[in-house]
């Protein structure tokens, strides 16, 4: 079973998995054998999302562990925490930046990228958004990915942030606006673009419907190249849609039989 839209020299172009890895019974059947939930869930796709980081710290040999539980072409995304992102706000995060990215080095090389995701109240500053960034991109190299969900994150203002700090903005649904729901951020070492499909129209609980992940699929094979890869991942995890929607968006992108 192939877990990625894969170009000649080897490397995923498109990625498509979920927000974690808890595999409902109902969906068992897509998956191989595996002495975890995370190695079963590996067999079918090759990127995850790591949600849980956002809400709790998690010890170092708990990614060591992740990360060995997973064969060498997967890849794990990490959210930052909400004490970060939500509660200080972006302000005065460095001591915190450092402690999370400390931590996640345990992934090693399976560690793909990192998510951040700001709080809707959270408008653009734009001393606050300089500041921040340069922080974090002092501690992490790796391709980083933003999912604003203030409006004036996507006014021109704005749009001077992304490059300077080499960011992709996350494309997300339901999106707050329409700008919200394509892809944006330039800019190497990011070379990333990065969907979030939250579940529409109840966001968390509703299963997409064809139509919807076609457009998606037409979308991800346009953006995805090896020297900006595409990755998709499918959150509307409350009522486990989330696995047969990204099951049938392999199908469709033409990255699984």
């Amino acid at each position: 079973m192939t877990t990625a839209s894969v170009d000649r020299a080897g490397a995923a172009a498109v990625r498509i998995g979920c927000a974690g890895w808890s595999i409902p019974s109902r969906h068992a059947h897509l998956f191989g054998d595996g002495e975890s939930h995370l190695a079963r869930y590996a067999t079918r796709f090759d990127v995850t999302e790591i949600n849980s980081t956002f809400h709790r710290r998690h010890q170092p040999r708990t990614f060591e562990r992740w990360a060995a539980s997973v064969p060498a072409g997967f890849r794990f995304s990490v959210k930052l925490p909400k004490r970060i992102t939500h509660e200080a706000r972006l302000s005065r995060t460095g001591d915190a930046l450092t402690e999370f990215f400390e931590g996640v080095a345990g992934l090693g090389s399976t560690l793909g990228g990192v998510l951040v995701q700001l709080p809707p109240s959270l408008a653009f500053d734009a001393r606050l958004a300089n500041t921040f960034f340069a922080m974090l991109r002092r501690r992490c190299a790796r391709p980083v990915a933003c999912e604003p969900r203030h409006a004036s994150w996507f006014e021109p203002a704005a749009d001077t942030v992304w490059p300077r700090y080499a960011i992709a903005r996350v494309a997300a649904d339901p999106a707050r606006l329409p700008a919200a729901a394509r892809p944006g951020g330039a800019g190497a070492p990011a070379r990333w673009n990065y969907w979030r499909w939250h579940g529409s129209p109840r966001i968390y609980y509703s299963r997409y419907e064809d139509p919807a992940l076609e457009v998606l699929a037409q979308a991800l094979r346009q953006h995805g190249t090896v020297r900006t890869p595409a990755w998709c991942i499918l959150d509307n995890t409350a009522h486990g849609h989330a696995m047969d929607d990204a099951a049938r968006m392999q199908r469709l992108v033409g990255g699984a039989v």
